[in-house]
């Protein structure tokens, strides 16, 4: 009678691994579960601060000084774009307007030249968005100057997108249709720039049907964000600058691109675990071919040699 007592806890920690590893099993089965191990694969966490933080100090600052450079059109069309997908109204909007420097002053501050370093110093969160998107479909890295003229015709084309949103945002402003008719459109745009971000960024190696689902999720997610941001984002910056004054707001726009980095990660990550799917989802996405990758494209890399865990998000599988 003994020995079965003492046996029992031993079979119940059994049956309990049992059970943890068929669950983990049928899981392993499901795509969702690819695309977190796609996630882990490229350190999302690790990623998207290093994402954010670059956005924060080189993306965001573009956008500020070439629109007090561009005409008063244009310049209200990107800031109006920009503004509402921080989702900053009210008094929040107030203070995010006072605790930055007027137009003019930004361009008598900056001059011809600091408007060129400011370009050349946004190139390295362009070249941060690349690398995800590399380390996502397992693509060798790419030399040369090749990647610095891409991001800067990519910091192009995404500025014109805002001053085209912002421009048909003030046009359709008001009543239901229209506010409609625009989050119609915004979504197709947003789609359809994240969708030449991905292939442009991947230098054409990757096909672009098979970027399409990428395209679509990041701008669904992106969008979603952006409407839950009008709930949350005024009262963080309306908090978090009383509390913390100039500095506070710059901690609210942080947090804003902490969270739309991970949008970006989840849409970068789960294009080619579903490409990649061997099941009627891949073979949908890709076409009914096997292929992802173009004609003459380098081959990918190896997957990880080993096991990966949630720890594995905080830090570079490189340093270890």
């Amino acid at each position: 009678m003994a020995d079965d007592k003492r046996k029992s806890p031993t079979r119940a920690s059994t049956e309990a691994r049992r059970r943890i590893a068929v669950l983990r099993s049928r899981l392993e089965r499901l795509l969702l579960w690819r695309v977190w191990e796609r996630m882990l694969e490229i350190e999302f966490i690790d990623r998207s601060i290093a994402l954010a933080g670059k956005a924060f100090v080189s993306f965001f600052p573009l956008v500020i000084v070439v629109a007090a450079f561009a005409p008063e059109r244009i310049r209200v069309s990107i800031l109006t774009s920009l503004i509402a997908r921080f989702g900053l109204r009210g008094d929040a909007l107030t203070i995010a307007r006072d605790a930055f420097a007027s137009s003019e002053d930004i361009r008598k501050a900056t001059g011809v030249l600091g408007l060129v370093l400011t370009i050349f110093f946004a190139t390295s969160f362009t070249t941060a968005v690349q690398r995800m998107y590399l380390r996502a479909w397992r693509r060798p890295a790419h030399a040369g100057a090749g990647a610095y003229w891409r991001g800067a015709a990519w910091l192009v084309v995404v500025l014109v997108c805002l001053a085209l949103l912002g421009g048909l945002r003030g046009a359709l402003d008001g009543g239901l249709v229209g506010s409609g008719l625009f989050a119609i459109v915004s979504l197709a745009v947003t789609s359809g720039l994240w969708w030449f971000t991905a292939w442009f960024l991947l230098q054409g190696e990757v096909r672009a049907r098979v970027l399409l689902p990428t395209a679509v999720i990041t701008g669904v997610l992106t969008a979603g964000y952006a409407a839950s941001a009008t709930i949350w984002m005024p009262e963080v910056v309306t908090n978090n600058e009383a509390q913390f004054g100039f500095f506070g707001v710059a901690l609210s726009l942080v947090t804003w691109f902490s969270g739309a980095a991970i949008c970006v990660l989840v849409g970068a990550c789960a294009g080619p675990a579903l490409a990649e799917d061997t099941g009627w989802v891949g073979r949908l996405i890709r076409g009914g071919e096997s292929r992802t990758l173009t004609a003459g494209a380098r081959p990918p890399l190896p997957p990880p040699a080993r096991e990966l865990g949630l720890r594995d998000a905080f830090h570079s599988t490189e340093d270890r």
